[in-house]
């Protein structure tokens, strides 16, 4: 366009760009979402809250994380996982690529903490992640950690850390937990590489059942 615009050749255009003006063409960044301003202060301000937190010796001890996620019948090798050792005359491996089954089940990891997995429920087929289902499953937490960590319920220092999807926000959600005395931990918006789930503890339980094939969501389960 600028060399019809202009006049000249395109050679001229491109030495003028690259070599006179010292440009470069690039792609844009892919990120997971442009945050608003509003979003970036509530980064700053829930990481700001954590740092204080953190001031105490015990604060990583207290917190119980939770998400879900989806776990299929048959979820195919990554590339690295086909890795094998060649030597340089060995002919290249070939796979022909596979894509996920549609039998799947939604694991819901609620919640683990340095110790380990405090409670995990699975979601019934048709059931939907709403605020009353959302509720349900804290309250099944609750009597959990009577259970599993006694100490921490006696004191009632555990802290609830979870992500920002709207069950979890919701008024109905916000209310139990403000009843049932219920200390939580915001979480940055956008924020995966805060959520121990998603970058930590999923990856590793579908990293083992990547390649296997199962029968039914029993045998998933």
């Amino acid at each position: 366009m600028i060399a019809e615009k202009l006049g000249i050749s395109n050679g001229s255009i491109q030495t003028i760009l690259k070599e006179d003006l010292d440009m470069r063409k690039l792609c844009a960044k892919i990120v997971p979402k442009v945050l608003t301003d509003e979003q970036k202060q509530g980064r700053v301000d829930c990481c700001n809250d954590w740092i204080e937190s953190a001031q105490d010796p015990h604060f990583h001890e207290r917190v119980i994380t939770g998400d879900e996620a989806w776990i299929y019948e048959y979820d195919p090798e990554t590339k690295r996982q086909s890795e094998e050792w060649k030597h340089p005359g060995s002919p290249c491996t070939k796979k022909v690529h596979k894509s996920r089954s549609k039998i799947k089940t939604m694991l819901i990891v609620f919640f683990f903490d340095i110790h380990g997995v405090v409670h995990r429920e699975y979601v019934r087929a048709g059931q939907i992640i709403n605020a009353k289902f959302y509720v349900e499953v804290l309250k099944h937490l609750r009597e959990r950690m009577r259970c599993a960590r006694p100490e921490m319920w006696a004191e009632n220092a555990w802290i609830v850390h979870q992500d920002n999807a709207p069950s979890q926000t919701t008024l109905v959600t916000r209310e139990f937990l403000a009843k049932s005395k219920i200390t939580t931990t915001g979480h940055p918006p956008y924020s995966p590489d805060l959520a121990p789930c998603d970058f930590y503890l999923f990856p590793k339980a579908k990293n083992i059942m990547r390649g296997e094939h199962f029968v039914d969501v029993d045998t998933i389960k």
